[in-house]
């Protein structure tokens, strides 16, 4: 599913233009198919146990939900900003490139000229591989020679239309570029699934769902999915916002209320008593993982009631 490697991409003309038309309907009836989706039927299988017909029907539910928000949903809703984009220059070296492939353990860099106001287009970590890596480390390196297209859109274009526009171009990266030609933002075609069938991990990212690491006296690391009951159940502080409505349910929920926002990877958020939430992993999107450093008062502490 992906360009050519000599970085043009062929697009199916076998088909009527009327399919090729880039309405979030079209958008909606491929996806539905992809996905399963019976175009809101929520009859369940007789032959599956009651359990499991509902937890599908929910799913499919949301993802209908999902299909409609891509019509209101704008590709600035969802793309990375401009801060948090990773790309290489076309005068890189090959040891440069690498190690942000290594570190990032993405398969698609953009690359740019000489700022990333002026980008070229994007390099495939596989066509890297091929060409300068199993040994070959004494060809001499060209970045150009690697270089595929990406796609370049606007900030209110529907994710829906970008979608389609990625699967008939068959590029899955593209820039956002605000009204004075400037790079505003990124957008892969992982974060537009996203949309539809929630987070999608790969073998890179961690496993959040047992994260739970006692650094220190007071002190602990946790994803920001965990349940904030449980948190408080295990630490014995409560930190849930009394007399508030629509109370979150997870702890990322509960900074992101106190912030207002999604908070930016390093900051720290304070808590109304005094406990400090740090950012470790965030995107622009939602808060991944964060310290917490619980400021205990007397009524929290049991050695002091136990004193008593």
């Amino acid at each position: 599913m992906g360009e050519k490697a000599d970085g043009k991409s062929e697009p199916d003309h076998s088909r009527d233009e009327s399919e090729d038309s880039e309405s979030p309907g079209r958008s909606h009836s491929i996806l539905a198919r992809l996905f399963g989706l019976n175009g809101g039927s929520d009859e369940p299988d007789e032959t599956e146990p009651s359990s499991v017909a509902a937890a599908e029907t929910l799913r499919a539910r949301n993802m209908l939900v999902n299909l409609r928000n891509m019509r209101t949903l704008k590709v600035n809703d969802v793309s990375v900003p401009r801060a948090d984009i990773v790309a290489v220059p076309v005068d890189a070296e090959r040891d440069e490139v690498l190690g942000v492939f290594i570190e990032h353990t993405w398969t698609r860099l953009p690359v740019y000229s000489e700022t990333l106001d002026q980008p070229l287009g994007l390099v495939h970590f596989k066509d890297f591989a091929l060409k300068y890596g199993f040994g070959r480390s004494d060809d001499a390196f060209e970045m150009k020679g690697l270089i595929r297209p990406l796609l370049y859109v606007p900030p209110s274009m529907p994710i829906g239309v970008l979608l389609h526009k990625m699967q008939i171009a068959r590029i899955h990266m593209a820039l956002v570029i605000d009204e004075y030609g400037g790079v505003d933002g990124l957008v892969t075609i992982e974060d537009l699934l996203e949309q539809i069938v929630g987070d999608i991990a790969d073998e890179h990212d961690e496993d959040e769902s047992g994260i739970w690491i006692v650094e220190g006296p007071d002190v602990y690391v946790a994803a920001a999915r965990m349940d904030l009951e449980d948190f408080e159940t295990e630490t014995g502080v409560q930190i849930s916002l009394p007399n508030r409505d629509e109370e979150p349910d997870t702890l990322g929920g509960l900074v992101f209320r106190i912030a207002g926002r999604v908070p930016e990877r390093g900051e720290i958020v304070i808590h109304e008593d005094g406990h400090e939430f740090e950012i470790l992993d965030a995107d622009a999107r939602r808060i991944k993982r964060l310290r917490v450093r619980l400021k205990r008062h007397r009524d929290d502490d049991p050695l002091a009631e136990a004193a008593e």
